[in-house]
């Protein structure tokens, strides 16, 4: 398997149970659509005021990198979807967005819901989540709506949603609210009659918001928790998501490093290979995903993931805002080799290509054996990522 490389020690750390109110179980498997190392949960939606014609959404893929939750129309009741009423903007008209993401975006109104996860729940009134598919895919905007493909069902999602709990409290903030940049930048968009969508400026409280910021409790942060895989891989694992930093005695902050981030979580002034990175923890990144012109990369069976003829280990110094700098090191083996055992869907040394040489995406690998923390952006706190595991 090592053919004459090494892979640096996997740290050990292991899951708490998820029995308390402010936990959630985390699962990989083979999921909805067999796609490997992502990791899902259950929400609850309800809607706004209400707490009957709920329903409990199975396999949400959990996304450190992305904020609000999202979830595909074709998964909720009849009843429950005409319950969630679309949001309108400018004297009514529709709003719908186009969320973009590393391989392609997903296109559908924002409506107004109730989320609840483990034992914790937004307030009464809901807060604004994403409804995947629910618009003809003529209605997309001609431009500004990313590159890809579409996500916008099940098989091409490969989860029945995204639930995004990284560091900010939306999905777009500043950017979209102000009428100046949302005229070139925003995620959304009004619809007038369900159709001719036009990008348009949105406020920060009708704009996609990251649930767990606003729980009525236990809201400044998310730990992520999964135990350690063989690095041959394995079937599935299991781990817990545990919501608040500090507010409860199951969730205290343990982290051997904190790094203070921008708003969305980016280690900007991190260094892999002698240059200048933006680093970030990201569970919806199934591998590793950076540049390096040292590691073979695979054919096309296997495209964008990297396939060396022995084991590697790299090193990259992690760096945000603040003065910390920590080194890391990250193991790396063959995809074709890793792939071959068709029944294993957690990896923690799975690698791949990524454009350009300025980002490195520390993906769902680094985070089994390890507790990731999530400190949200708050008027008393800077936003901070960090972790425990060596």
């Amino acid at each position: 398997m090592l053919n004459g490389g090494s892979l640096p020690a996997s740290p050990t750390q292991q899951p708490i149970a998820a029995t308390a109110a402010n936990t959630v179980s985390i699962t990989v498997g083979r999921g909805v659509s067999g796609v490997i190392n992502i990791p899902t949960v259950s929400v609850t939606v309800c809607p706004p005021g209400s707490t009957s014609n709920c329903q409990t959404i199975n396999n949400v893929q959990l996304d450190t990198g992305s904020f609000g939750l999202r979830l595909v129309s074709s998964v909720l009741n009849s009843s429950l979807l005409s319950a969630l009423t679309p949001i309108t903007v400018n004297s009514g008209q529709q709003l719908a967005e186009c969320a973009t993401f590393a391989d392609g975006y997903t296109w559908g109104t924002v409506r107004t819901a109730i989320v609840q996860i483990g034992g914790e729940t937004t307030a009464s009134a809901g807060i604004p989540i994403q409804i995947i598919g629910d618009k003809d895919s003529s209605t997309v905007p001609s431009s500004g709506c990313g590159s890809g493909s579409a996500e916008n069902t099940v098989t091409a999602l490969g989860a029945n949603g995204i639930l995004g709990i990284g560091t900010a409290a939306t999905d777009c903030g500043t950017t979209c609210s102000n009428a100046s940049t949302a005229a070139n930048y925003s995620n959304y968009f009004s619809c007038p009659g369900g159709t001719s969508c036009a990008r348009t400026a949105v406020p920060l409280s009708q704009q996609v918001a990251n649930p767990v910021a606003n729980f009525t409790a236990d809201n400044n942060g998310v730990i992520v928790q999964m135990p350690p895989v063989s690095n041959t891989g394995a079937s599935s694992a299991t781990g817990t998501l545990v919501f608040g930093i500090g507010t409860q005695s199951n969730n205290a902050l343990a982290a051997t490093q904190t790094f203070t981030t921008d708003a969305y979580g980016n280690m900007n002034s991190s260094v892999y290979n002698g240059t200048t990175v933006t680093a970030f923890f990201d569970s919806g990144s199934n591998a590793y995903f950076f540049a390096d012109s040292s590691l073979a990369q695979c054919g096309s069976n296997y495209a964008g993931f990297y396939c060396p003829s022995s084991a590697q280990t790299r090193s990259i110094t992690l760096g945000g805002l603040s003065s910390t700098r920590a080194s890391v090191s990250i193991g790396i083996l063959s995809a074709s080799t890793l792939f071959g055992n068709t029944s294993n869907y957690a990896f923690n040394d799975l690698a791949g290509q990524i454009g350009g040489s300025s980002s490195f995406d520390l993906g769902l690998p680094f985070f089994y054996g390890r507790y990731m923390y999530y400190g949200f952006a708050t008027s008393t706190q800077a936003p901070y990522v960090g972790f425990l595991g060596s």
